[in-house]
């Protein structure tokens, strides 16, 4: 909408479109509220949002273009009696620092490699051209030796039907090989195709001019994250029937880095038995522990204060199972108390199974379309969107300490009885945070293969990575397939998060020289290659909290995305928000199917429709009533002659009697 345009008089503004903004947008239009929602940025989710390729490009250049705050307007002529100006921040860039970006991959295309110099004549090029050709049959050949037998093999279950089959293909291959030298003279030392079905084939390095021309198929994430099945988000995305404006894929796999490996982690039941990692005791063991850690015992409580991995050790469970329940099932470290651990533990256990072998969904198109979803859901019910516009200042009632209205970035007073704004928007000196500032450390990885090689290349993984180190952080890792829509095929995108020690570079590039190769890692062997990488410190929003500040009481202040792979922070903070605005209101009832909602438009003529679908209706019940009457009186009628006919047959009967 455009700014002229904007009513001067709200409910509810709202000032950042995060996540938690979003939600309460959402629920507040839901319930009938006049909701106005802006954002100065040009797009969408704030520090949740998703880009292109190119678009994370530009996003990159402004951080390091960004100026200094211009000095903001003086609107005290738009002061009434009793009232007071509060400036917002005019520069949100704070929550992102120190940036870097690598590049790996060969700037250009390398095209025309096995093209024919300038120079040569036609025939050399027919010669070169049918020696090409042959080469490609050869190729052909082998693919079909390597292929079919492991095709058949996925097919059938029956050993003696295998056998007979590789047999036929064994004489096939035979008969195609004597084809194809038929006429040549026998060598005698000529070579034979080897079949060797495991080896990768070689893969195709793409150039950084493939990645840009091919950018808009990237969906980047500015933070990573992932939905448990039963938790908070997904439990609302449903409540709301918002869930209806996004798809979801299942997270197919858990793996960890252990001892410079990546393995799988078996954490369901059908996992546990297939595995091949365990022994048949480990697997009894854990399978008794996941079963008795889900209710509390009075041995729990004795370890409540004491550290999880203590706990663990006591189980009598091997370093195997330590590290799988320690690292990536509860996700703790070392120090995580027991009481915390068993919970993580027991909300990983009771998301499983819900939606797949794993707890996690994600997104396709990136975590960027949740809060665009919540944001559509506002606009469906009345709410205002209007991006690249801002709230300059509030003006306070000094009487009530409450803010009274808004002046937005183009000096229109806008009243409102409630205030929501992104913490990023409010001045440090009027803010309480924690002390220090906490941050997150994030790298964003386009890689050309997964960290581990499986039958399907369309693997959603999450990676957990103990401290490499002593004093170093645990890191998540979440790797995603061309298939999430968030990367072009042939690639891979990786997303890196732990809690900041120094800068990302320092935190994170560590694990990345061990994982995968780059000119920085002390051996090229077969990992995956990094094509393109960027590092970024971001604020982490654990450290503010929703009331405190040096605001007015109906200001709500909103934090931005934490350290947790899930999101149950952010929606008990949206859900507290809406029920400080409206108590007795319920939080983001479902809606209704589009086909159902009738619009200002449309009221009038489905109004008279209605009423004569009633009128038509009240006639048909009132023909159904008078013909039942009817039907009734004849009833009677019909019964009242029976009674006479049986009266008159009595009398006579007694007559009878009497005369003999």
């Amino acid at each position: 909408m455009a700014a002229e345009d904007l009513p001067s008089e709200f409910d509810v503004v709202i000032l950042g479109t995060g996540l938690a903004e979003s939600v309460v947008a959402a629920a507040c239009s839901r319930v009938g509220q006049r909701v106005l929602h802006l954002d100065r940025r040009s797009h969408y989710a704030a520090a949740w949002a998703s880009f292109t390729f190119n678009g994370l490009l530009s996003w990159i250049q402004q951080h390091h273009e960004e100026s200094l705050p211009e000095a903001a307007p003086d609107w005290s002529s738009l002061l009434q009696e009793g009232e007071e100006l509060i400036y917002l921040s005019g520069s949100d860039s704070g929550f992102i620092a120190n940036l870097q970006v690598f590049c790996y991959t060969s700037e250009e295309d390398e095209e025309e490699e096995a093209a024919p110099p300038a120079d040569t004549t036609e025939e050399e090029k027919s010669e070169q051209e049918e020696k090409l050709e042959e080469e490609e049959k050869q190729e052909k050949l082998e693919e079909e030796q390597k292929e079919e037998p492991d095709e058949v093999r996925r097919r059938t279950s029956n050993p003696v039907a295998l056998k007979l089959i590789e047999s036929l293909n064994a004489s096939h291959l035979v008969q195609s090989q004597t084809d194809h030298t038929q006429g040549a003279e026998p060598e005698e030392d000529q070579p034979h195709p080897s079949v060797t079905p495991s080896q990768p084939e070689p893969r195709k390095k793409i150039s950084y001019a493939q990645l840009v021309k091919e950018g808009r198929r990237f969906n980047i994430d500015l933070v990573s994250k992932l939905l448990y099945s039963r938790g908070s988000l997904v439990d609302l995305l449903i409540q709301s029937n918002v869930s209806r404006y996004a798809e979801f894929k299942n997270v197919t796999r858990i793996l960890t880095y252990r001892h410079g490996n990546v393995e799988q982690v078996p954490c369901s039941r059908a996992d546990v038995f297939a595995s091949r990692q365990l022994s048949v005791v480990e697997k009894r063991k854990l399978m008794r522990f996941l079963t008795s850690c889900m209710e509390d015992t009075e041995e729990h409580q004795a370890y409540k204060e004491r550290p999880y991995l203590e706990f663990l050790r006591d189980q009598n469970l091997g370093e195997n199972l330590q590290h799988f329940l320690l690292h990536s099932i509860a996700m703790a470290t070392e120090d995580t108390p027991t009481e915390a651990g068993l919970a993580s533990t027991r909300h990983f256990l009771r998301c499983l199974g819900r939606y797949g072998n794993t707890p996690f969904l994600f997104p396709l198109y990136g975590l960027g379309e949740i809060p665009q979803c919540f944001c559509r859901m506002c606009a469906v019910f009345g709410g205002i969107y209007c991006l690249r516009h801002s709230v300059s200042c509030l003006l306070l009632d000094s009487h009530t300490n409450r803010c009274k209205a808004v002046i937005d970035s183009r000096g229109q007073r806008i009243s409102c009885s409630h205030f929501v704004v992104e913490d990023g928007f409010v001045g440090a000196d009027r803010k309480k945070v924690a002390t220090p500032t906490r941050l997150l450390s994030r790298a964003v990885l386009i890689t050309d293969s997964s960290v581990l090689l499986s039958d399907s290349d369309q693997q959603v993984s999450i990676v957990t990575v103990p401290p490499i180190e002593a004093g170093s952080p645990a890191v998540k890792m979440v790797e995603l397939c061309p298939s999430t829509m968030t990367c072009i095929p042939g690639t891979y995108l990786v997303h890196l998060t732990c809690q900041a020690s120094g800068s990302a570079h320092q935190d994170l590039s560590p694990v990345v020289t061990k994982m995968f190769n780059t000119p920085d890692s002390p051996e090229q062997g077969e990992r995956p290659s990094v094509l393109w990488c960027l590092y970024f410190n971001m604020a982490d929003g654990s450290g503010v909290e929703v009331e405190g500040h040096d605001l007015p009481s109906n200001v709500y202040v909103c934090s931005g995305p934490d350290g947790d792979l899930g999101h149950e922070r952010t929606i008990k903070q949206a859900e507290f928000i809406f029920h400080k605005i409206l108590p007795d209101e319920e939080f983001c009832p479902p809606a209704p199917n589009p086909e159902d909602i009738i619009y200002d438009g449309e009221s009038s003529t489905a109004t008279g429709e209605e009423e004569k679908q009633e009128q038509e209706e009240e006639q048909e019940e009132k023909q159904d009533e008078g013909k039942q009457e009817e039907k009734q009186e004849e009833e009677e009628q019909q019964e009242e002659e029976q009674d006479v006919e049986t009266h008159e047959e009595e009398q006579k009967e007694e007559k009878q009697e009497a005369s003999e």
